[in-house]
């Protein structure tokens, strides 16, 4: 049986590679390396194989010997996209990789650094933050890209996303399995995923085994995607996504809307009294209080009932941890220690606003906290994550009266969002959107065929919308509802009527297209022609001094549809009684070209 010096000094090790799907595009944005001991060997398990190192002090040597098999291999394969090289910190932050070992191999194997991502694996305690700062940026500044492996299962994993700033984090496995059956694990990949977004991060989901996981992992718009049902890992393995992966790609996914219920609930939900420090309040006591109370996260310092500073409960700590800091400094007062700028924010800030602060500031702001004020004086603390659950629950409680079969905003929603918009003074345009005939087409090619038109119609609108500024509700059956704030909505209209009519022939039979739709017969016998389903467009343009309520809002869109149906094909009618500037137009666009009339 091989020794673990047999190993090393035979370099008898494999190296396997499992693919790293970008989701959005469909391909493969690269590749992790892994490692496997001798075939028949007790030490061919990976985790067998590290233990030993470990126990045998050899673990720096064998992670060095891993590290070069998987670039070599890398390298004479000649895999396309990024190579993710798995990396714990002790090597990190280790003098015989910090001194240019890593780029002078790449150089041999002529590989470039840009290509290799430094994978961070947390299996212990990790206290050096400042130093593997410092390492990490000196590999970034030779063109290395970081990403921090298991996050949710390490001892501080939001720490160390804080701290290390990666481009990539990657989710345990455990939050990702089962993920679409547990409304927790739901949770918290949403939660993470809006994290990255306000960091700049790209998420990978570790572990999609179901085409269940794989889905639920696209719809919530997770960057990247690793697993058993993308890929096995293999010595040589494959350049592209499966069938079974590639006809799961272009289901279309939910659009997002600049509308949230969340807009009328404030940061007064989430405000937690923490009783203050003063700025001249020793250290000494700030270390008392934290470690009286572990849920404690952060205290904030008040002078004369105005904030003026936030003292984080980990960064603090861990500056006292060094040598004879305590000793030092446990005198001096804590202002000596605070973060001089927090953010300060009104209770009555609604929370869709604070965040979107955050994802456009610094993720500190998130994982230190902020400061709740009215009017400039101390009320309380709140936190990023009471923040995310908050916000959860509103989109758990949006999700609640979204149509089942295009996943879009219901009723509900679509009459609160033009209700906020008539109390925000703002001007719009209201399109309701019908198709006609579509009754015929169901009865006569099935409920099934009725669905996919109605998917179909929902994908078309959706594509015209933009997420910024525009909203699309589906109120039921073929009925759906677009609130445009676009500049350019009445191009928008125009642009949704033509691709229907140049788009929709692929939802019907070639026989119905011959004969433009479908013969059926009445209860007297007489055979009648039904033409294929067209899509109609009624729009209003609202001027809120105009209306007083969604419901007058509605029925005068409906009158515009209604108008817009008298036109035969697919058709846009816009309501001229001086609710347009433009005054009305009515716009007729054929199956075989464009016309206006």
């Amino acid at each position: 049986m091989k020794t673990l010096q047999d190993i090393l000094k035979q370099r008898d090790l494999s190296a396997l590679f499992q693919p790293i799907m970008d989701i959005a595009s469909g391909t493969f944005l690269g590749f992790e390396g892994l490692i496997r001991g001798p075939a028949n060997s007790p030490l061919h398990s990976p985790a067998k194989l590290f233990a030993a190192a470990k126990q045998q002090g050899l673990a720096l040597e064998v992670e060095m010997l891993c590290r070069q098999i998987v670039l070599e291999s890398f390298a004479t394969q000649n895999l396309p996209g990024k190579l993710f090289l798995n990396v714990s910190p002790e090597t990190l932050t280790h003098p015989s990789f910090k001194n240019g070992q890593t780029l002078t191999y790449l150089e041999n194997l002529g590989l470039d650094p840009e290509l290799v991502v430094i994978e961070v694996t947390e299996n212990q305690p990790t206290f050096d933050f400042e130093g593997m700062r410092n390492a990490l940026l000196h590999y970034r500044g030779m063109g290395f890209q970081i990403a921090m492996d298991d996050l949710g299962e390490g001892f501080s994993s939001l720490r160390l996303w804080s701290e290390l700033r990666p481009e990539y984090v990657k989710i345990d496995m455990h939050f990702v399995q089962s993920v679409n059956t547990d409304p927790l694990k739901q949770q918290f990949l949403r939660s993470i995923q809006s994290i990255a977004l306000s960091s700049g991060t790209q998420v990978i989901a570790e572990g999609i085994e179901t085409a269940a996981e794989f889905k639920f992992i696209r719809d919530i718009g997770i960057a990247c995607g690793q697993g058993y049902f993308i890929a096995r890992p293999n010595h040589i393995p494959p350049l592209s996504p499966c069938v079974e992966v590639g006809c799961l790609l272009n289901t279309q996914h939910p659009i997002k809307q600049p509308y949230n219920n969340s807009r009328n609930i404030t940061v007064e939900t989430i405000l937690r009294y923490v009783e203050p420090a003063q700025p001249e309040t020793k250290i000494e006591k700030i270390l008392a209080s934290f470690a009286a109370n572990k849920d404690l996260r952060a205290i904030p310092v008040v002078n004369h009932g105005r904030p003026v500073g936030l003292i984080n409960r980990y960064e603090f700590v861990d500056s006292l941890a060094q040598p004879f800091r305590r000793e030092l400094l446990g005198k001096k007062p804590c202002e000596d220690m605070m973060i001089a700028t927090p953010l300060l924010v009104e209770k009555t800030t609604p929370i869709h606003e604070l965040s979107g602060f955050l994802s456009a500031s610094e993720i500190r702001h998130f994982t230190d906290g902020f400061i709740i004020t009215e009017q400039g004086r101390y009320l309380g603390i709140g936190t990023g994550q009471d923040l995310l659950r908050e916000i959860t629950k509103a989109q758990i409680e949006t999700a609640r009266y979204a149509n089942p079969l295009t996943l879009l905003p219901g009723n509900v929603p679509i009459n609160e969002h033009i209700e906020y918009l008539l109390q925000s003074g703002k001007s719009f345009a209201v399109c309701y959107a019908d198709l006609d005939n579509f009754k015929p087409f169901n009865d006569v090619c099935g409920y099934r065929k009725g669905d996919e038109l109605i998917q179909f119609t929902a994908r078309l609108l959706s594509h015209v919308c933009d997420p910024a500024t525009d909203f699309i509700g589906h109120i039921g059956g073929d009925d759906f509802i677009l609130v445009l704030q676009s500049p350019d909505w009445e191009q928008r209209c125009d642009q949704a009527i033509a691709a229907f009519a140049h788009t929709s022939s692929a939802m019907f039979e070639k026989n119905h297209r011959s004969i433009g739709g479908y013969l059926t017969g009445d209860r007297q016998g007489r055979v009648i022609h039904h033409p294929l389903p067209t899509l109609s467009i009624g729009v209003i343009w609202v001027i809120p001094e105009l209306f007083s309520s969604h419901y007058e809002v509605a029925e005068a869109a409906t009158a515009a549809k209604k108008m817009a149906k008298e036109k035969p094909g697919n058709s846009l009618f816009i309501e001229q009684r001086n609710l347009h500037p433009h005054g009305a137009t009515e716009k007729q666009h054929g199956n075989e070209g464009v016309h206006y009339g």
